[in-house]
């Protein structure tokens, strides 16, 4: 290897071995390591301890060659302990973490060489990686035997192995006790600004900690927030902890204000961040603001790799806008199997079935394997257009020719492509002869087809399934009651109803929202709590009039309640979606398309008054459902009314 001038201080082992320092791989690595073999210059603990370094914590690591440099090793300096610890504790492989718990375990037992402050974190780390609560506490005890306890590093791994071994109270008194002594200690202490800023990562792990409790008791989310209001001082990992457990947990809503009250602050989001608000933003159908992180991520040099990408074109499909996801698809200069599924999903989603089946011809030509996901996708574009042929022959190419074994969810789609097309008897089958027990969601796929096809007897049937199954739920109850109305069976109706009330059973109320200049309004039925209810009303008007001008006549029909025709007129003028277009029209100036975002599906009064809605005031009104989007333009529906 040729040699070259360095300027690493001579101080430093590594100044010491240039020749290790320019090695750019492990066979360049093994090369120099042979070479010290020979002239026995790897007897020199500097030297091993260089080598063993750079196979164990390099960017071209190899931990086994480590382990085989470190056991070769006669008298291991602390260094070299602590090299080969923390690259096991640091290892994603199963085993890794133990061995390291092992090898700290035979380090003390020698009593060769002492731990110190940089071998409790990687040892703790390893207790917390293995949920070993046991030994976790038995080197808390070590660690207070060599008076590390009141090293913030050592102190924040002792408490975020008690968080990540769940207990919370523990890791509570910890922290506490860590503050206190901050508190009280010395004026140089407690005035150095340097102490306080390192303590913000003990605050994030406590805030970790409660955000990770709140996951399985959705109440710790309080006790997570409000931590995180006392906390001194912030870091861009604080607002990312938060963020991102509203976010997996469903909070969207709160993952959103939390995300704009960073921004009010002096903490610029990073990477993890706009990953962490993206489905949040997706789940409300905030455009404006997903466009806001995506020129942010642009502006700020942040890269748009396979996971952001994925992400944006996640967002974009979510908040309406295909042709923008298409174009962050197309310029990603890497393509896996999620952006690929994320894309064809998104295609899917819009009922552009044809342009996924295209795109997943484009991926196998590619030579990205498709995934299980991306056929979830390729089945969900089958069924939102009724390809029903296009739909077996898939599903049978994934079981037969790929080998993948269907998952739930391809069984839901497949009832869901077979209940639309109205092959009721043969979704029916397919859940009866499934190799694996079928859950609430395929049943309720097949208790809505059976509603769209007017097939009582068999809604019946299933309705009593899922009664069974999830008594609880809303869904079976209402589809079964919808059912009976709209055959005109009120008694029966009346009984459903009853059943309801005395288990103490709510219908999900309709709910729509719209973005307007970056703030969210939501809507529910028959809703007048808006500052602006009067406006919105009076829009509504206006809409039902140009309707009526034009011979449009209310389909009450839709309108399960036993009402006379006037009422239920009026029922169906006041639904979610209606009021979230008329907001918009009175907010925004001609020709802006407006998007809506409803929690129910639409229905087919509504449906048919957005095709005439767009028609009459020139928009082109996008609404998501539950099932798919629905693109209003012209008087048309991109549906083509099968939905």
């Amino acid at each position: 290897m040729n040699s070259t001038i360095y300027t690493t201080p001579p101080s430093h082992p590594s100044s010491l071995f240039p020749n290790i320092t320019l090695c750019k791989t492990i066979k360049h690595l093994k090369q120099v390591h042979a070479h010290m073999i020979k002239t026995a210059q790897i007897h020199d603990p500097l030297a091993a301890a260089e080598v063993l370094r750079f196979c164990a914590l390099s960017n071209n690591r190899d931990i086994h060659y480590a382990r085989k440099v470190f056991d070769q090793m006669h008298q291991p300096n602390c260094f070299s302990w602590n090299t080969i610890i923390r690259a096991l504790a640091e290892s994603n492989d199963d085993g890794k973490p133990l061995a390291a718990l092992l090898l700290f375990f035979q380090m003390v037992c020698d009593a060769s060489v002492d731990p110190n402050q940089f071998t409790f974190p990687s040892v703790l780390k390893a207790c917390a990686q293995t949920s070993r609560l046991k030994e976790g506490m038995q080197v808390h005890g070590l660690v207070v035997k060599y008076g590390l306890d009141s090293d913030e590093f050592v102190v924040s791994n002792l408490v975020r192995m008690y968080v990540m071994c769940g207990v919370m109270k523990d890791a509570h008194l910890l922290f506490i006790r860590n503050l206190i002594e901050f508190e009280e200690g010395d004026e140089v202490v407690r005035n150095n600004k340097k102490k306080e800023e390192g303590n913000v990562v003990l605050w994030n792990v406590m805030v970790d900690g409660y955000v990770m409790l709140g996951s399985l008791v959705l109440g710790e989310f309080g006790a997570a927030r409000e931590l995180f209001d006392s906390m001194p001082q912030r870091s861009v990992v604080s607002w990312n902890v938060m963020i991102s457990g509203y976010a997996q947990n469903g909070l969207f809503k709160e993952a959103i204000e939390m995300f704009r009250e960073m921004q009010m602050g002096d903490v610029c989001p990073n990477y993890v961040t706009l990953i962490s608000v993206l489905p949040a933003i997706s789940r409300f159908g905030a455009l404006e603001l997903g466009k806001w992180v995506h020129l942010y991520a642009e502006k700020n040099g942040i890269e748009i790799d396979d996971v952001l990408g994925s992400a944006l074109v996640d967002m974009y499909s979510k908040c309406g806008s295909i042709e923008k996801a298409l174009q962050v698809f197309e310029r990603l200069p890497r393509k896996n199997a999620i952006t690929w599924s994320t894309i064809i999903g998104g295609l899917a989603m819009h009922g552009r079935a044809n342009d996924a089946l295209d795109y997943f011809s484009r991926m196998e030509r590619s030579g990205v394997t498709p995934s299980d996901v991306t056929y979830i996708g390729v089945l969900s574009a089958c069924s939102h257009a009724g390809l029903v042929d296009e739909g077996r022959s898939f599903f049978s190419h994934m079981v037969k020719a790929v080998g993948f074994e269907p998952r739930i969810e391809h069984y839901g789609c497949m009832v869901d492509l077979l209940g639309r097309a109205g092959h009721l008897e043969e979704a029916e089958e397919l859940i009866l002869n499934m190799p694996i027990k079928p859950d609430d969601v395929i049943w309720k796929a097949l208790l809505g087809a059976c509603k769209i096809h007017g097939n009582i007897e068999m809604g019946r049937r299933v309705a009593k399934v899922l009664m069974d199954m999830v008594p609880h739920d809303s869904g079976s109850y209402v589809a079964l009651s919808n059912m009976y109305a709209s055959s005109g069976n009120w008694e029966a109706v009346a009984d459903v109803r009853l059943m309801m009330k005395e288990m103490d059973i709510r219908k999900d109320p309709g709910c729509s929202w719209i973005e307007l200049d970056g703030e969210i309004h939501e809507f529910l039925v028959d809703d007048d709590s808006h500052s602006r209810a009067k406006e919105i009303h009076s829009m509504l008007d206006e809409i039902a009039n140009q309707l009526r001008l034009i011979g449009y006549r209310p389909d009450t029909s839709q309108v399960l309640l036993n009402l006379d025709e006037e009422e239920k007129e009026s029922a169906l003028q006041y639904h979610s979606e209606k009021i979230a277009v008329a907001f918009g029209l009175i907010c925004t100036s001609p020709h802006t398309p407006l998007l809506i975002v409803k929690n129910l599906r639409i229905c087919e009064d509504c449906h048919s008054s957005m095709k005439l809605i767009s028609k009459i005031y020139k928009r082109k009104i996008v609404i998501r459902d539950r099932k798919r989007f629905h693109h209003f333009e012209h008087g048309s529906c991109s549906c083509k009314d099968y939905w």
